[in-house]
């Protein structure tokens, strides 16, 4: 069915710089022409709450990750319903936009948007075209403001914006189309995911029976003195992790700067740094150049990294640092462990807290208020048990354990890489058809018809992207608020 699609046969220049062509019957018209304002506001603030996520768009806030910064009362805030655009206004520039398929409260910090007459304009059109690729351009260019984080897109700017425009049974088309493309793409990534999940549930089993059994299964055993950790063996210790540590090191929370980062700038990590035993050295933001920094938490490779706040799937989440990019800093939502050298060796100590043993205490002291993401307290660190082999042993578990999760790695790898294309894919294709670059009106009319409802979304795919950018979202949108 791809293959067939080709492009338009006759086009036309549009005069908008990221449409360049379109095709012949297209029209190009003013946001202004085909949308309009909508400020209605809540009288008891009892609806939906719903928030703009920047993967899928308007959702309930209830499904969604990011659960910060909620108000006390409701009442007053801005409403929208099934068919209206929602903007938020400081984060259009970075997709934090879509049509609402819900009806419900919005931050009053978001613009509302509904079409004019929908026998000219179909909402649907208005979501994939918003949130495409090309149209960040413009989205970009029409956000004000001096920081690129504090970009702000008023109703005014907005409303002046091209909006390329098919006759409406093409619309109708091109949304069919891309909606019967996105269910399969959807598919084949949760299929993948689902695959990652069970590699990473077999090589968390093999983590956890090496940190807890060691590698010799004649071993003799003992109560560990933990009812839910069991035996552990004989020549081991049961510490309290704060017996074990150093020190704890937590980050800093400067004001991002703007731009590309220059090799001699100071920058500070990402939650995006750490993942599951990996680090990102390309998670990080700049720093300003005026900005007095800190000492002592600039990062160095080996350095043991722990996640102080995150969702709770991803709070307490750990790596090791390797290939540390040079005048890089710990940020405020990072912990880093020090272990006492003669005890224990990071490595391990990375190992223990992914194993079910480990996550277990991470998840039971994970603590978050309603409206906040859970936090991990330095008391908490502290207070978590850990199993102390002698140094050598903990070494050559390290070492097992790298060999044998080496194909496991590979294959979870090799996931990640085909999702990263698929969604490349998929993007790449939404652009292309709704600016008029492929003709798919043959192609939608030969699609079977689907009676099968939409697919809520996973609980990856509400993480997709990070729940940093979301976080960023919600942030901005209290703070305009206030």
């Amino acid at each position: 069915m791809i293959a067939d699609i080709k492009p338009y046969p006759r086009m036309k220049d549009s005069g908008v710089p990221w449409l360049v062509g379109v095709p012949e019957h297209w029209g190009v018209k003013r946001a202004k022409t085909l949308l309009r304002t909508v400020d209605v506001r809540s009288e008891s603030g009892a609806e939906e709450l719903l928030t703009v996520s920047s993967n899928l768009g308007v959702i309930p806030r209830r499904s969604a990750n990011v659960t910060m910064f909620k108000a006390e009362s409701y009442t007053g805030h801005k409403l929208c319903w099934p068919g209206d655009l929602v903007i938020n206004s400081l984060w259009a520039w970075a997709r934090g936009l879509g049509v609402s398929q819900h009806h419900g409260i919005v931050s009053t910090a978001y613009g509302v948007y509904r079409v004019r007459d929908t026998n000219v304009l179909d909402p649907d059109f208005v979501h994939e075209l918003a949130r495409s690729v090309p149209f960040h351009w413009e989205l970009r260019v029409r956000s004000k403001g001096v920081w690129t984080s504090r970009l702000q897109l008023t109703d005014v700017s907005f409303l002046e914006a091209p909006f390329p425009l098919p006759p409406l049974p093409e619309q109708a088309a091109i949304v069919r189309f891309l909606d019967y493309m996105d269910r399969r793409i959807r598919r084949y990534i949760r299929a993948k995911q689902t695959l990652i999940k069970l590699l990473e549930e077999q090589k968390q089993a093999i983590i956890h029976h090496a940190v807890t059994r060691g590698l010799d299964a004649d071993v003799r055993l003992k109560p560990s003195g933990v009812e839910w950790l069991g035996d552990v063996p004989a020549h081991w210790e049961v510490r309290f992790l704060g017996r074990c540590l150093r020190r704890i090191d937590q980050g800093w929370s400067p004001v991002a700067a703007e731009g590309d980062i220059s090799p001699d700038q100071w920058a500070v990590l990402t939650l995006s740094s750490v993942k599951q035993g990996a680090f990102n050295s390309r998670a990080i933001k700049p720093v300003q150049l005026s900005a007095k920094i800190p000492e002592g938490i600039e990062i160095e490779d080996g350095d043991l990294l722990l996640t102080r706040s995150n969702t709770r799937k991803l709070v307490g989440d750990v790596c090791i640092v390797k290939n540390a990019r040079s005048k890089t800093l710990i940020c405020d939502l990072i912990y880093r462990l020090t272990p006492e050298s003669t005890i224990l060796c990071s490595s391990f100590l990375m190992l223990m807290l992914l194993s079910q043993f480990g996550r277990r205490q991470i998840e039971r002291d994970a603590r978050g208020s309603s409206g906040t993401m859970p936090k991990i307290a330095q008391r908490h660190i502290r207070s978590w048990r850990v199993v102390v082999p002698p140094h050598e042993e903990q070494r050559s578990i390290v070492r097992d354990i790298e060999v044998t999760s080496k194909d496991i790695d590979a294959a979870i790898d090799r996931a990640n890489r085909e999702i990263s294309l698929l969604r490349e894919y998929r993007t790449r294709l939404i652009a292309a058809v709704v600016t008029g670059k492929l003709d798919v009106r043959e192609a939608a009319a030969r699609l079977p018809n689907e009676t099968e409802l939409v697919e809520p979304a996973s609980e990856d795919e509400l993480l997709d992207n990070g729940s940093e950018a979301d976080a960023e979202i919600e942030a901005d949108a209290a703070d305009a608020e206030a």
